[in-house]
């Protein structure tokens, strides 16, 4: 993406496991609340319930939660857009004339909840198709825009775990290049069986509450949700007169072409990212109030993460909130972006959930308690299995 101008973000909607909509989630984080669980909607098969973070039942609307035709990320997904078209002020007839794209991450999305489909069609030769017709119907973009009747680019990213920082940057530039009025952005997913064994299988999953950054950590909690933008023209914002949240400032992603799983031991792509975000948004570190890390509470991922962010950004606070939502895997990038934009507001950010202990091989430790910042932007950024690296730069409103 080349310098351009930056972009108004005008609403803003989030449900996972730390609330049901954006508010509820900031009073988990500042308050310093958290409960991850065993699943409910699954059983597993060890010997360890390690827990996850499920989104409250009462999240999701009544109109949505027997509609069996779609999956839990297409509920998710349609939950969040609502919640931040109402913020931003729009709905169906505001957008009558306009062009709205969407843009929405996910990783496996409900494509590996079938099983049971999957166990009788290869025991019979045949099974009842409902299962894959749901999956079929619950591409998260396409429902978003089908239930707004958004008829824009529409576009499901699958960049594994930073695909909602991805959908965002992308549907940013949309808007840049005048391709759209209005995007409704984000990332959107949902805790299943296959992912919650995979990353037991790979031994970095906690048995307990995550700890991202401290010495003792010992891996990940799974978590579930969805967050959306809504990214508008600057002329669109000025005809309504409506104050944008935040804005927008710069996008960049880089890979590590180095490791199916595990991030490059120097943070190559991360680097990379990091610096092509800030150069795009005109940005440098006397700008940046803090960073909302991507802080898995993998070994890898933080002994990586936490050495970048010593030798780039020195001094600037960093924190993980993946302690109080779990890894939301598609989803988190966009959580992350809502809650940098929902921390810029409020000039505050919180505390990191679970660090205690330093760790000396990172040698760099996140903000422990309520923090004032100051800075007019902050950066959200994600890291993923494959190498993908992405990197959001959002700023404040007067910026």
């Amino acid at each position: 993406m080349n310098e351009l101008a930056s972009v108004p973000i005008t609403g803003v909607g989030c449900l996972c496991g730390a609330g049901g909509v954006l508010r509820e989630c900031l009073n988990s984080l500042f308050e310093g609340r958290r409960s991850p669980k065993p699943p409910k909607r699954f059983t597993g098969t060890h010997s360890i319930p390690y827990p996850v973070f499920e989104v409250p039942d009462a999240a999701v609307p009544g109109s949505m939660k027997d509609a069996s035709h779609i999956s839990f990320t297409g509920k998710f997904a349609i939950t969040a857009a609502q919640e931040a078209l109402s913020d931003a002020w729009l709905d169906q007839k505001a957008l009558e004339g306009k062009k709205v794209g969407v843009c929405v991450g996910t990783t496996v999305g409900s494509a590996m909840n079938n099983e049971l489909f999957y166990s009788e069609y290869l025991r019979t030769g045949t099974a009842d198709m409902k299962p894959i017709v749901r999956f079929l119907r619950s591409n998260p973009a396409q429902l978003i825009a089908l239930k707004f009747g958004l008829t824009g680019p529409c576009q499901t990213v699958v960049n594994a775990c930073s695909s909602g920082t991805d959908a965002v940057g992308i549907g940013a530039s949309w808007i840049q290049s005048g391709l759209c009025d209005v995007v409704v952005a984000g990332g959107a997913d949902e805790l299943c069986h296959v992912t919650y064994n995979g990353f037991i299988s790979l031994l970095i999953t906690d048995e307990s509450a995550c700890k991202p950054f401290d010495r003792e950590r010992k891996g990940l909690n799974l978590g579930e949700g969805a967050a959306m933008l809504v990214l508008e023209s600057e002329h669109f914002c000025r005809e309504r007169k409506k104050t944008p949240r935040a804005r927008f400032l710069g996008y960049a992603s880089a890979s590590d072409a180095y490791h199916l799983t595990a991030p490059h031991p120097e943070g190559d792509g991360l680097r990379r990212a990091i610096m092509g975000a800030l150069r795009f948004s005109k940005k440098d570190i006397r700008h940046i109030a803090f960073v909302n890390a991507h802080g898995t509470a993998t070994p890898d991922n933080d002994k990586v993460e936490g050495g970048v962010l010593r030798e780039l950004l020195p001094g600037i606070p960093f924190f993980s909130t993946k302690g109080y939502t779990g890894h939301t895997l598609g989803a988190a990038g966009a959580i992350e972006a809502a809650f940098t934009v929902a921390c810029l507001e409020l000039g505050i950010i919180p505390g990191n959930a679970g660090f205690a202990n330093p760790d000396p091989e990172i040698d760099v430790s996140p903000t422990t308690v309520t923090t004032r910042i100051t800075g007019s932007a902050a950066i959200s950024q994600s890291l993923a299995f494959g190498g993908s690296n992405g990197v959001l730069v959002l700023g404040k409103t007067e910026d």
